[in-house]
């Protein structure tokens, strides 16, 4: 089994920066893909960004492509979500989440991920 705990979310105004954390625990030696999704207030669940298991390929939804940046430390088992010029339509719960199977590499799909964390609000006024 794996854990997964989100922090660094909170308010922030528009055009702000925010910066996510994920510490894994548990099996963390059978993780690969580390991906970010969030669900936004009445909306489904979305990918937001992917880094592969050695954290030198990664991969961003159109939508956040330019301002956000992922990144993985294997090292302490922690993934980030460096997010910059947030924008009212990015306030969402963001999910971490962790993929124990060896796929093609991005994966955009939720399915694609066995291990979650609880979430982490993230609210950015306008």
């Amino acid at each position: 089994q794996v854990q997964l705990v989100e922090s660094g979310g909170g308010l922030v105004q528009a055009g702000g920066s925010l910066r996510l954390s994920c510490a894994a625990s548990g099996r963390t030696f059978s993780i690969y893909t580390m991906g970010w999704f969030r669900q936004g207030p009445g909306k489904e669940r979305e990918f937001v960004a992917a880094v592969s298991r050695v954290g030198n390929r990664t991969s961003y939804a159109d939508s956040v492509k330019g301002r956000f940046s992922v990144s993985r430390d294997n090292a302490r088992n922690t993934v980030s979500l460096q997010m910059s010029s947030l924008k009212p339509e990015d306030t969402a719960v963001y999910y971490c989440a962790a993929d124990r199977i060896f796929r093609i590499f991005p994966q955009r799909v939720s399915d694609a991920y066995e291990y979650w964390g609880q979430g982490t609000q993230v609210t950015v006024s306008p």
